[in-house]
């Protein structure tokens, strides 16, 4: 059966064409309205126009101002809004040059400051000279801690700031490589290690995830050679293991670094020297060398504190690798 149009008595499928002139103008509700080069000109003026604004606010020279890409100008913007959240006017931590540059060469590192959710709220002017980075730069890496670190460490450092978070004024301890500039690697051979040292401060009572910030001091820690470069064996000792890390034996030379003799330590375990923070990571290790399950030589070295006969701790970089039935580590002393 035919159906016919009710304007013209025509069969359906000519209808369309006599519809009113206006119905046919008529957008479609599902059909968004196109934007036109104009608009898209003037909505563009005006977020260059804002991101201006906000670049005027920064608290930056005019010389640096300049060089800021609409990305870095964002990163600063965000960093300062999360500082300002945390440190209210009366409580603002000092910044840039109003902590001084005598104060801040005297520091062996940079200061480092985390909310609770891990997102940077200040890095101290001084990272340059250990990262070779400045603060913008080191930005434009990421907005969290875990942006600018090892990713391999990424893990332990979670789970020590959270420690760290649970407990507030409890001190914690981590170290990692840490991105550098590109000049940097080539100079060095890679990225800078860093000891991370701080502790979770409630800045305001009572204390909750938006008022508490982790302060931290990062050092950085003597570069170890690479694979390629040979070590002295003044800087080193070599020890043997069974695969529960029982020590089997070990270079003359531990007393020199460890204070230790040969004989105090066959039969005692790896992990009877091991800080308790270090403990995680050091099982980490172990795991991957003995189910060779670590892919390369990096996944068999980790930095880790040990305790040495006169009770002190020390730092040491450790490179371990499994023999048969055995796991030899060899261990370097770092400053």
């Amino acid at each position: 059966m035919t159906i016919f149009c009710s304007h013209c008595h025509r069969p359906l499928q000519a209808e369309m064409s006599c519809l009113p002139r206006r119905a046919k103008q008529a957008p479609s509700a599902s059909r968004p309205f196109r934007s036109t080069k104009s608009a898209s000109k003037a909505r563009r003026d005006q977020i260059n126009a804002e991101l201006q604004a906000l670049r005027s606010l920064l608290p930056i020279s005019a010389q640096e101002k300049e060089r800021l890409s609409y990305l870095h100008t964002m990163a600063l913007v965000c960093l300062r809004l999360r500082g300002a959240q945390l440190f209210p006017p009366g409580l603002a931590p000092p910044a840039g040059p109003a902590l001084g540059t005598e104060l801040l060469s005297l520091l062996p590192g940079f200061l480092l400051v985390l909310s609770a959710d891990s997102k940077l709220v200040y890095i101290s002017e001084n990272v340059a000279q250990v990262l070779g980075l400045s603060v913008v730069e080191l930005l434009a890496q990421g907005d969290t801690v875990f942006d600018i670190l090892d990713g391999r460490v990424g893990e332990d450092v979670h789970k020590k700031l959270l420690l760290a978070q649970e407990e507030p004024g409890r001190e914690v301890t981590f170290v990692s490589e840490m991105r550098t500039s590109k000049a940097f690697r080539l100079q060095h051979g890679g990225n800078r290690v860093v000891a991370v040292c701080g502790r979770f401060v409630a800045l305001r009572w009572p204390p909750s995830p938006s008022t508490t910030a982790f302060l931290a001091l990062c050092t950085p820690i003597v570069q170890s050679p690479t694979d390629g470069e040979a070590a002295s064996q003044d800087d080193i000792f070599q020890s043997m293991h069974l695969l529960d890390m029982t020590f089997i034996d070990v270079t003359e030379s531990v007393t020199y670094h460890l204070g230790y003799h040969r004989e105090e330590l066959v039969g005692q375990s790896w992990y009877s020297l091991l800080h308790p923070e270090d403990a995680d990571l050091a099982a980490a290790q172990h795991r991957a060398v003995a189910l060779g399950a670590g892919a390369g030589p990096a996944a068999g070295t980790a930095v880790l504190r040990v305790l040495r006969k006169d009770r002190a701790w020390t730092w040491l970089r450790v490179w371990a690798r499994r023999d048969g039935g055995c796991i030899t580590c060899t261990c370097r002393c770092l400053r």
